[in-house]
């Protein structure tokens, strides 16, 4: 005779998981966040930190809300379903319990999506993502032996510090691609680039440079001074340097107190950069090189 199944321990498994789930989520984007270019005003991890430990309490409210309304019911009809049928168990409860889910996710769905206009395709993603989301919980949830709850925090822990010991690892030693500018060249410098105001440094190929009300900042400025305008005409030069990150690009334009500009952003948009309150400061000021 089969075990009556434990709807609450049901809920609370199904919790957890949502809430590892998120906890994974986090992990794998802040190791993706390492391969990308970095952005202009450097993250401000203390205070992303101390968002995320606040946010604990309402992630755990929303998994538990989620489970209560979609997995729960579903981990139910997938018992009548193999009742009804007579099905082996553990094959019919396991194929039963998604399909559950998909059909309790289809209507909410649907409704929102035609609220908002969403697109056919952005919403059978978001319909399919949700689903296998909501579905891992319903089957991780299925099992009615001792000690699930036990296991299931233990092995998604595991889970999670495992996936970010890995990620670390794997950009430690190039297995992952951590984000390294692109190597460019004269004639990738070559051209007009222009900051999100619309002044420009032209650059052109027998080593004349022209500004127009780029902001010209030495590496004493503050970096929440504003940044002083500075135009005319002068030279620049192209420094290789001895890798990516030490390649840059030298403008000497009398009136224009830079250093020499970085390289960043990708092969195809690059960018050049100078950081704002000195070297460190990880606040940049930052060209792009216009199409």
């Amino acid at each position: 005779m089969r075990r009556k199944r434990s709807y609450a321990r049901v809920l609370v498994v199904s919790t957890l998981v949502g809430c590892l789930e998120v906890a994974l989520t986090v992990v794998v984007v802040l190791i993706h966040v390492r391969t990308q270019p970095p952005p202009d005003t450097p993250p401000d991890w203390t205070a992303i930190g101390g968002s995320l430990v606040s946010l604990a309490p309402l992630i755990g409210f929303i998994s538990f809300l989620l489970s209560l309304v979609l997995v729960l019911p579903a981990v139910a009809l997938a018992d009548l379903v193999v009742r009804g049928l007579g099905a082996r168990a553990a094959w019919g409860e396991a194929v039963a319990a998604p399909l559950a889910v998909a059909a309790l996710l289809a209507a909410p769905v649907w409704i929102v999506a035609r609220y908002n206009d969403a697109p056919t395709g952005s919403t059978l993603v978001f319909w399919a993502a949700a689903t296998g989301s909501l579905s891992l919980g319903a089957l991780i949830a299925l099992p009615r032996g001792e000690g699930l709850l036990r296991r299931v925090a233990l092995w998604g822990a595991a889970v999670v510090a495992g996936t970010g010991l890995l990620g670390a690892l794997g950009l430690a030693v190039g297995l992952l691609p951590a984000y390294e500018p692109p190597r460019i060249g004269p004639r990738t410098v070559t051209g007009t680039w222009s900051d999100q105001t619309g002044n420009t440094l032209v650059f052109t190929a027998d080593g004349r440079v022209t500004s127009d009300g780029v902001g010209g900042r030495s590496s004493f400025d503050h970096p929440r001074d504003p940044a002083p305008s500075c135009s005319g005409t002068g030279t620049w030069v192209y420094e290789g340097g001895r890798d990516a990150r030490s390649q840059r690009v030298r403008v000497e334009i009398p009136g224009c107190a830079w250093p020499a500009w970085g390289v960043g952003g990708t092969a195809r948009a690059p960018r050049i950069h100078q950081e704002i309150g000195g070297s460190g400061s990880g606040v940049r000021y930052e060209l792009r090189k216009a199409s």
